[in-house]
């Protein structure tokens, strides 16, 4: 699959549930752990502290 259609699936899933979008761009980290508490404080901040993350860290630490 291309990045950049990678990316649009991750963006699609942070908009419905941001520290998931999080997690598979940059895994347990502390990124996720932002996100999570930004989402629980509020869901839009979370939304988009996660585009930011997706749009910004160009590789997955979780891919081969």
């Amino acid at each position: 699959m291309k990045e950049s259609s990678k990316d649009l699936a991750r963006i699609l899933l942070a908009i419905f549930l941001p520290p998931v979008g999080v997690f598979l761009q940059v895994g347990l980290g502390l990124h996720f752990w932002i996100n999570l508490l930004l989402t629980l404080l509020g869901y839009i901040p979370g939304i988009i502290h996660a585009i930011y993350i997706i749009l910004t860290r160009g590789n997955s630490s979780l891919e081969a």
